[in-house]
């Protein structure tokens, strides 16, 4: 094994045979700090990627330069490799992240998956327009009853429109006596 290897697996050979124990032990630190938050546990899954693209690398440098000589480096870097790749599925297991079959299917077909984000947007704004008409149309829809029964019915229209004004203050006044967590808040009498 060259020094470029060796520095690669971690620098001396005592620290464990394969040089990931130092990380490993570095990473499962990092985990017990940051156990509650979920970003530091994408970060923990995100370098552990990152890590073991570089054993892959490694052992990719290692194969393709494969004679006798190696075979004791190249079994320490499968090994690294499986060790890294069931620390990578432990720190995983701990996340839970939910993605969308449609933005794996787009990786799949190899688009951006900014794109599914960006189809979603569109559609909520579609949506919430056309939501916004209907209620924009109800709303004039009221106001020209409104003015019609007025125009016909005057003496119905001011009794609809205190008993209106009456149910209003009521509500008001019951909210008001609602406490945050959805308790009635209760007036002792003394």
């Amino acid at each position: 094994m060259d020094s470029s290897q060796s520095a690669a697996l971690g620098g001396n050979g005592g620290s464990g045979g394969n040089g990931t124990l130092i990380s490993q032990t570095n990473d499962m630190e990092a985990s017990a700090a940051g156990a509650d938050d979920p970003m530091q546990k994408l970060n923990q899954v995100s370098n552990s990627i990152q890590k073991t693209l570089g054993l892959i690398h490694q052992l990719y440098l290692t194969v393709s330069t494969f004679n006798a000589a190696f075979q004791t480096p190249l079994l320490q870097r499968i090994n690294g490799l499986v060790v890294e790749l069931d620390n990578m599925v432990k720190l995983a297991e701990k996340c839970n992240i939910q993605v969308p079959m449609e933005v794996v299917n787009l990786i799949d077909d190899g688009k951006n998956p900014d794109e599914f984000t960006k189809d979603v947007i569109n559609s909520c704004i579609a949506k919430n327009q056309i939501t916004k008409g209907k209620t924009d149309a109800l709303k004039n829809l009221r106001k020209h009853l409104l003015e019609e029964l007025e125009q016909n019915f005057p003496d119905e229209v001011e009794t609809f429109r205190e008993s209106r004004a009456a149910a209003a203050a009521e509500l008001k006044r019951q909210a008001q006596s609602v406490l945050p967590n959805g308790d009635v808040r209760v007036k002792s009498e003394h």
